[in-house]
């Protein structure tokens, strides 16, 4: 029996939508953020007074395997088809990318006899480094207006979405795997058994998959709500996808738990089979399932409490942004990622409070944010116009903003990060009191 205040929230309906890994019916949600436009549709200026598309952003849990997840209201070729995201805009991706590279190359002794095939390669921001190393590289990439990017850097990019139909084609040609490498794409995927079915063919007998993606626990432990959009499908634990994997005849045999986007993992995963020595289970395993067992992902009543804390973030964000523009201080933003999206339609935050965001992004600039109609201008304007805060929307890297942007301590201005809480920092990084005696 949960007791009387954390009873989980049943959804009370005729019918239920099923968890699209074991089937089970969806009964009990985790946080339903209303209906929203899809993060990354941004919006040109002939669109602006156009009524937009907008689809439920309901979050279940389902009490079997406890993988948390959307259901597919916006098909993957509606989103994904041309992309606004290009992963080299990001000098700390970029880094993180290159750092993989030279760790993976060497840890799994690829050369020029290897084959590595990227799922989701964006413009070839990782498999530069890999082919710069005379090791043959291969993307996979559905954005044709992304992909165009990596192809002119001389990356091999097959446009296409990724799933068991492609892993045969590419099996047919010769290009089974190494290494197969997918960073932020598992999420994204609304078929999983299809995908993970297609790793497992597409991937050499003892080849090595590595994926990374945001953890569970750390969305819930730091209220990272606004990583929640449409176009993640779902979110991991190691428990859950382990699951996934192991459904398909693949094995994770270690995990590193990393600090991008929030805090994220990287599972290393082999065939079942494989009985390699150097891909034994390691500790790194069986202490991260200890952590997510004490933490809680496998009880439904963790998952209790978190619509409560997303409303004390939403409100807390709307007051504060409201007693600055009452004191008549100036208020833009940094960035238009898509947790900022979730983040500001969430919040009801609009341009009646946040007058501007920037971005280095060419593809984004002159067009408005979606839902909100928020202008996005270039990183310059902060310069010109001088605000008094600047809110950090993609604040996984606020470190790189706050050293990028310190030029805004020369007329006194302010950073805001809004998760896990809303924290006021100085042009120094400094943390600051929230409101002081400069209102």
């Amino acid at each position: 029996m949960y007791p009387t205040l954390l009873q989980p929230q049943v959804i009370q309906k005729s019918s239920y939508p099923h968890c699209r890994f074991c089937g089970e019916p969806l009964q009990f949600t985790l946080v339903d953020l209303g209906s929203q436009p899809p993060c990354e549709s941004f919006i040109g200026p002939e669109q602006k007074n156009q009524k937009e598309s907008v689809y439920p952003l309901h979050v279940y849990v389902c009490s079997k395997c406890f993988l948390v997840q959307l259901e597919e209201f916006v098909a993957p070729k509606k989103i994904f088809t041309e992309y606004a995201y290009f992963s080299s805009y990001s000098k700390t991706w970029l880094d993180h990318a290159k750092k993989y590279a030279e760790m993976i190359v060497k840890k799994l002794g690829l050369d020029q006899n290897s084959q590595v095939v990227e799922i989701a390669s964006n413009d070839g921001y990782l498999l530069q480094y890999i082919k710069q190393k005379g090791i043959p590289v291969l993307g996979v990439e559905p954005a044709a207006n992304v992909a165009k990017v990596a192809k002119e850097k001389g990356i091999p990019t097959l446009v296409k979405f990724f799933n068991l139909e492609t892993s045969l084609e590419l099996v047919k040609e010769n290009k089974q795997a190494d290494l197969i490498i997918g960073n932020n794409v598992l999420a994204q995927v609304p078929d999983l058994n299809g995908f993970v079915d297609g790793l497992k063919t597409l991937l050499k007998p003892s080849g090595v998959i590595t994926m990374e993606f945001p953890h569970l626990l750390r969305l819930i432990e730091e209220n990272q709500f606004d990583t929640i959009y449409h176009e993640h499908f779902s979110y991991f634990s190691l428990f859950t996808v382990e699951k996934i994997f192991a459904r398909h005849g693949l094995t994770i045999y270690d995990v590193e738990t990393l600090s991008t986007h929030g805090g994220s993992l990287r599972i290393y995963a082999r065939h079942i089979d494989d009985k390699d020595p150097y891909k034994t289970v390691t500790v790194n395993v069986a202490q991260l399932q200890s952590k997510e067992k004490l933490a809680g992902l496998t009880n439904l009543e963790t998952y209790v409490s978190f619509s409560e804390k997303v409303k004390e973030i939403e409100k807390s964000l709307k007051d504060f942004l409201l007693t600055l523009k009452r004191n008549k201080k100036t208020i833009v933003g940094y960035g238009a990622p898509g947790k900022g999206n979730t983040l500001l339609n969430s919040c009801g935050v609009s341009a009646d409070l946040l007058e501007y965001t920037v971005d280095k992004n060419p593809y984004k600039q002159g067009k408005f944010l979606p839902g909100t109609h928020i202008p996005i201008l270039l990183p310059d304007r902060i310069k010109e116009t001088k605000p008094d805060y600047v809110l950090i929307l993609p604040w996984n890297i606020k470190e790189e903003i706050i050293n990028q942007t310190s030029y805004i301590g020369e007329w006194g201005g302010r950073f805001v990060v809004p998760i896990p809480r809303v924290i006021v920092f100085d042009a120094n990084g400094v943390e600051m009191p929230i409101l002081d005696s400069t209102l």
